[in-house]
């Protein structure tokens, strides 16, 4: 079972690209990602209580863990919203995102002292020309400044947060660590909300559906596969599986989204796969 969960993941996580969209058409970005890891957070709560798992912590521990669900939940997930909220294309998303891969490797050695290869080097350079054909000379008008800075946040926030996971040291159950985690991304969309967005949620049905699967299937789901692959793989091997997001993504977002997908997008999407993998493989 514990071999396909790396498969289960990409499956689960490039289907959050795709509940998106429905979200934010029904709510603004910051409300519904406080929303999400209020009952995120109550969730993981209520699972540690019922399995008698010691919730009270060292402040150390705590301090780590809910600083993680700030980059992780907070500026990563925030940025993705906001970016599609702007206009930004799922799949194009997805895609810079997905640029993790490269940059975890990059900085791998000097961070976590794993060995960064030529082969790797080749990555990120071949990533980057995929990623700038995708890109092209559209951004500002079919694509978004606004969300393309933001989609750049939300990949310096993942790439953060997966190094910061490796370098953690506490041995937190899972559980406990996602409750943290949770209420850090809580925490930072509220005060958003308090000081710079304007509160709301349209509660229809096809709100109410996108969210059910972006909290019990992505975030229960999806994020604890993500932490247990972290917390007992190397971060490059991790990340790894990475590569698999942008086609996923894409391929869902077009027949789900009816999002189109040029022959130039198809070659860019094509060659940063082929980065991230020479980047990412042994």
């Amino acid at each position: 079972m514990i071999k396909i969960f790396p498969f289960i993941f990409v499956l689960l996580w490039s289907s959050a690209f795709i509940t998106t969209k429905p979200i934010i058409d029904n709510s603004d970005p910051f409300s519904a990602l406080a929303f999400r890891f209020l009952f995120v957070a109550i969730g993981f709560y209520l699972f540690c209580l019922f399995t008698k798992q010691r919730i009270l912590v060292n402040k150390k521990n705590l301090i780590e863990s809910f600083l993680s669900g700030v980059l992780f939940h907070g500026f990563y997930l925030g940025g993705v919203f906001f970016s599609i909220s702007k206009g930004m294309p799922t799949g194009i998303a997805a895609l810079i995102v997905t640029l993790q891969p490269i940059l975890t490797n990059a900085l791998s050695g000097p961070i976590l002292n794993e060995k960064v290869t030529s082969k790797q080097w080749l990555g990120v350079l071949l990533g980057f020309i995929g990623a700038a054909l995708v890109l092209g000379l559209d951004i500002g008008s079919e694509i978004p400044v606004a969300g393309l800075i933001a989609t750049i946040v939300a990949l310096i926030a993942i790439t953060s947060s997966t190094i910061w996971q490796k370098k953690l040291s506490n041995n937190l159950p899972l559980s406990v660590s996602n409750m943290y985690q949770a209420i850090g991304g809580f925490s930072f969309h509220l005060l958003v909300i308090i000081f710079f967005a304007k509160p709301y949620i349209d509660f229809s049905q096809t709100f109410i559906i996108a969210m059910s699967h972006q909290i019990f299937l992505v975030s229960f789901g999806a994020f604890t596969i993500l932490m247990y692959l972290i917390k007992n793989n190397s971060a490059s091997k991790t990340v790894s599986i990475f590569f698999l997001i942008p086609a996923t993504s894409a391929f869902m977002a077009w027949i789900f989204l009816n999002e189109n997908l040029t022959n130039v997008d198809l070659l860019g999407f094509l060659i940063t796969t082929i980065g991230v993998y020479i980047a990412t493989r042994d």
